[in-house]
């Protein structure tokens, strides 16, 4: 069932959790009990922001479209043992949107918490509930934008050799390593578009940071030190975890591809990497 020899491969077969028929549902059980716990835990903090007026401020709105991510990117790759092409491909723009989506919603959180420590008195004024609202549209469309160039440079692709998918879900590297074509230029536009994604949103959250880290040291008392820097802590915890990942994953050429490394790579991104919770 793994070989095709024409260029309409019509499903694919994802191996990616194991070989062994034991371990296979051993797995399947975890990552259901994964995917009940993130679901259950960023439902109640969507609810919990939406019902509670005194939530209703930009961080929390940041927040609250976090989890949202993290709930969608949970069930938008919920591990499965067979995918048609159409599939396959719609599973992989909505991956590839909500990352991209996810990596500006970041940057602009980290905004957020640079007024909010480096200038507390004009927080109110310059992050107004119409900047947040601004800054949230614009992820999305900018998420959108990105996964649709992305998914457009996969569809040109032909698959006549292969259909097993070495992965446990559709995602661009291991789909890439499936083509009987050239992905030479696919694989440079991908990778500028993930660099230039990368590169706008970290360099919002690094200078964000250096300026937030300014600021922290010039604070004469401890506990004023400690609140500001537990703010922010856990936001930089998973900013840290979300981009490593994603340029251990991504910025490199799908030659070097790994299933064991990449796998492990793509839980701490994609499923689910849980900081939503606990900021």
């Amino acid at each position: 069932m793994g070989s095709r020899n024409n260029t309409n491969v019509p499903d694919f077969i994802l191996m990616g959790l194991a070989d062994s028929e034991e371990i296979h549902r051993v797995l399947i059980m975890l990552f259901l009990l994964i995917y009940l716990i993130t679901v259950l835990e960023n439902a109640e903090v969507i609810l919990v922001i939406h019902l509670d007026l005194q939530l209703h401020t930009p961080m929390y709105s940041f927040l609250s479209h976090l989890s949202f991510l993290d709930l969608s990117y949970s069930t938008v790759i919920t591990p499965k043992n067979y995918i048609s092409l159409m599939g396959c491909f719609t599973q992989m723009y909505f991956f590839v949107f909500l990352g991209g989506t996810e990596c500006f919603l970041l940057s602009s959180m980290a905004y957020d918490c640079y007024v909010a420590i480096c200038n507390p008195l004009q927080y109110p004024v310059v992050m107004s509930m119409g900047l947040c609202c601004a800054l949230i549209t614009g992820s999305y469309v900018m998420g959108f934008m990105d996964s649709l160039v992305n998914v457009l440079c996969m569809t040109s692709l032909h698959f006549c050799k292969s259909n097993v998918i070495h992965h446990f879900f559709c995602d661009i590297i291991p789909i890439l390593a499936l083509s009987c074509t050239d992905t030479h230029e696919n694989e440079i536009m991908i990778f500028i578009l993930a660099t230039s994604t990368i590169v706008v949103s970290l360099t919002t959250i690094s200078v964000s940071y250096v300026s937030i880290l300014s600021t922290i040291l010039k604070i004469n008392s401890t506990s004023g030190k400690q609140k500001a820097f537990s703010t922010c802590v856990y936001h930089l915890l998973g900013v840290s975890i979300f981009y490593g990942t994603i340029i251990f994953t991504y910025l490199k050429p799908s030659k070097s591809y790994s299933l064991g490394k990449d796998q492990v790579a793509s839980v701490f991104y994609g499923d689910p990497h849980g900081e939503s919770t606990h900021l």
